[in-house]
């Protein structure tokens, strides 16, 4: 990918330091977590308390204690998992083909985790806590799942990653609330049961839009940072950093909205498997599988409906990244105020779904898209999008527009991007 350097935007406000805190095994220096006032030291020095099988009465978590989940902890029967401020939730460790620490909320049933700003709420690595044996890496949570009655396209539907009954999803309740989760990071998660059959960090299947998410980052995941299974719940001010897949993945129906989110790419990242060879993406979309019907025609149509997103990838060649955005099997996109950069290709149209750009179905609409060869496809005519294929720009007022570079700044300009209307979202609770 050539560096390029887009100058007339506004300068940037969100720093990224060269000299940031290294919590990944490599010899990069510059991608790492950003020192929050979140404190793993203090969480290490906090009793243990390990919970594991079914929650089925109103339960607190406080922040008194470090909560290590074993196993998969099942929110059930109508109950309301709270988690307080502050916060620190781990896995035991894992043992073959066992996944552990993965939380899950069935239908009908809440979670309220409710972080501030100065204490998240952090799901995280154990050996970000007081146990130093190893450098922490993707898979060591398991990740968080949550599963309502909202629509999904093929009826009801088993969540990926996991076997059983207790993990089926969907209905005809579009408002419906599984509760809500803010100011909450999620790292080294996810879970790989078998080949395309993944945890990812965080999972909503059939999830209502009366539930809440918002100010929630997934970092270093084993899988996808964030998956949609149909369901209309919207989200907005969403970090996904060095995902080993897609950062936004969308099926089955989705319809909700995402507003104000950014996806960054590490090129350290060695990317999981989709039939036998790596496939990631900023965000992929699907109506559905060839499997639930080969001819992606399933109703109603994954159609995300995507505002003022910032997708970053890396200067530095990784055969496992693929396109920023790519769109295909059926699936249906809106994509405004966006910027995008980095990735081999731009924003891809596959298996005819250019049909619905030209119908007026899809729409794209003042998005900018910089230092592609191919920066939309199938080439055409996309009016009201900016698509710039070579020369040397300061992209998006970023100081240097690929995060693994060195010092990085963040802020769009004045009408597009992750941090187009404030600037300072992502300050003090997230890694960024």
């Amino acid at each position: 990918m050539k560096n390029l350097l887009f100058t007339g935007l506004a300068l940037a406000a969100l720093t990224f330091a060269s000299s940031c805190k290294k919590d990944q095994q490599s010899t990069d220096t510059t991608f790492g977590q950003r020192k929050t006032k979140a404190s793993y030291a203090s969480a290490s020095a906090l009793p243990v308390q390990t919970v594991s099988g079914n929650i089925t009465t109103n339960t607190t978590w406080d922040n008194s204690k470090v909560w290590e989940i074993s196993g998969i902890l099942t929110v059930k029967n109508g109950a309301t998992l709270t988690i307080q401020p502050g916060t620190y939730i781990k896995s035991t460790v894992n043992t073959a083909n066992v996944p552990n620490g993965i939380l899950v909320v069935q239908p009908g049933s809440k979670i309220s985790a409710v972080g501030t700003v100065d204490n998240p709420i952090v799901f995280t690595s154990r050996y970000k806590l007081g146990d130093a044996t190893h450098v922490p890496t993707p898979g060591d949570f398991g990740g968080i799942i949550l599963l309502g009655n909202a629509h999904v396209n093929t009826g009801t539907k088993y969540i990926e990653g996991l076997t059983g009954t207790d993990y089926i999803f969907g209905g005809n309740n579009e408002s419906d609330n599984s509760g809500i989760i803010q100011y909450v990071r999620i790292e080294y998660a996810g879970f790989n049961l078998t080949t395309d059959n993944e945890v990812n960090g965080l999972t909503c299947g059939g999830v209502g839009n009366g539930t809440t998410l918002d100010h929630i980052e997934v970092n270093y995941g084993r899988d996808d940072s964030f998956e949609f299974f149909g369901g209309s719940v919207n989200a907005s001010y969403l970090i996904s950093k060095a995902a080993d897949d897609d950062n936004f993945d969308f099926d089955n129906g989705y319809n909700g909205e995402i507003s104000y989110a950014v996806a960054v790419a590490d090129k350290n990242s060695t990317h999981s498997q989709s039939g036998g060879s790596s496939d990631s993406n900023g965000i992929e979309s699907d109506n559905n599988s060839p499997v639930e019907d080969a001819t992606f025609s399933l109703l109603p149509k994954t159609h995300p409906v995507l505002s003022f997103i910032t997708i970053i990838g890396t200067s530095t060649s990784n055969s496992g990244y693929k396109f920023a955005i790519r769109n295909r099997r059926g699936a249906e996109i809106e994509l405004y105020n966006s910027l995008i950069t980095g990735y081999p290709s731009g924003l891809v149209f596959n298996d005819g779904t250019e049909a619905f750009y030209t119908s007026g179905v899809s729409v794209l609409s003042n998005n900018d898209f910089y230092g592609f060869s191919a920066a939309i496809t199938p080439a055409g005519t996309y009016a009201g999008n900016t698509a710039t294929f070579g020369g040397s720009v300061n992209a998006f007022s970023m100081v240097q527009p690929f995060f693994n570079d060195g010092t990085l700044n963040l802020s769009g300009n004045s009408a597009k991007g992750a941090f187009s209307s404030d600037t300072t979202w992502a300050n003090t609770w997230s890694t960024l």
